[in-house]
């Protein structure tokens, strides 16, 4: 409540002695002077900020899916499917960051594509996190951050970690679901691979005479995450359809022809396979 009088319009505080307590906060400073564009381009900015904003969505990703990791270790559901659901709306604001970069010609695209050198998003380390978390590992991928020590550290211990369905699948097993040993006790640290006896566990879980029980619940937000990944993998190769058609991706990798490749996997498989046999 204000102890200002009624009628009296409130003067918000102007003066600070150092920085304002928004930008102690924040950092906006730190966040907007972070974008230092190599070509005289003005479109490069834009592409500058969408892939720094990008970044930012992953950090928060990776913040949720391990609280939720970290929660279904421990039983706790409703905290599990709690960080599940905001990362629903964050996913959806990732994916709406390709609108500024999404319809670029290729000539616009190639005005300041050398600026990139033998940069490429695969080499992002916070995007590496997020597809750990969804079980697909790769050793390999960590090797360009070899010179980046904490990177590399982070990264190597989320490889050696659970990912989040790995969690969810030992979830399932303690709840009297016939998960086989060898998914449970699998190498972490390997791509995970669809199992026909996890999409029979998950044929069980969705055969359920209650269909508001708990595991359900958990499968269709899990099932959302996975269908918004599917869009953020689909609108990543559109854009570059669109701006570089088939060329060699930057970095080495095989641009379009790679992206393809991952649109066409589903996450957490066995939940989309196992609805054909309820």
């Amino acid at each position: 409540m204000s102890d200002t009088p009624t009628g009296e319009a409130e003067t918000p505080n102007l003066a600070f002695e150092g920085t304002t307590p928004y930008e102690d906060y924040v950092q906006a400073s730190v966040l907007t002077h972070l974008q230092h564009p190599l070509s005289d381009e003005p479109g490069e900015m834009a592409f500058l900020v969408t892939t720094q904003v990008m970044e930012l969505w992953f950090t928060l990703l990776v913040h949720e899916w391990t609280t939720a990791a970290t929660a279904l270790r421990r039983d706790d559901i409703p905290r599990a499917m709690a960080a599940l659901r905001r990362s629903l709306p964050e996913l959806e604001s990732l994916n709406a960051s390709w609108k500024p970069i999404a319809n670029l010609t290729p000539a616009q695209f190639n005005a300041y594509r050398s600026a990139l050198g033998e940069g490429s998003g695969f080499q992002s380390a916070m995007y590496r996190r997020v597809e750990f978390l969804l079980g697909d590992k790769s050793a390999s991928m960590l090797v360009p951050h070899r010179g980046t020590p904490s990177a590399h550290a982070e990264l190597e211990k989320a490889l050696t970690e659970p990912s989040l369905y790995d969690e969810v699948l030992r979830l399932l097993a303690r709840r009297g679901h016939a998960v086989p040993a060898e998914v449970l006790d699998r190498d972490p640290t390997q791509r995970y691979e669809p199992h026909p006896e996890v999409e029979a566990a998950w044929q069980s879980v969705y055969a359920d005479a209650d269909q508001d029980s708990e595991l359900i619940r958990l499968g269709e937000l899990l099932t959302d995450v996975a269908e918004l990944v599917w869009r953020w993998r689909n609108d990543h190769l559109v854009a570059t359809r669109r701006a570089m058609g088939a060329k060699a991706g930057t970095g080495g990798s095989a641009g379009v022809a790679w992206l393809e490749k991952r649109a066409a996997k589903n996450v957490f498989p066995e939940l989309w396979t196992a609805r054909s046999h309820v």
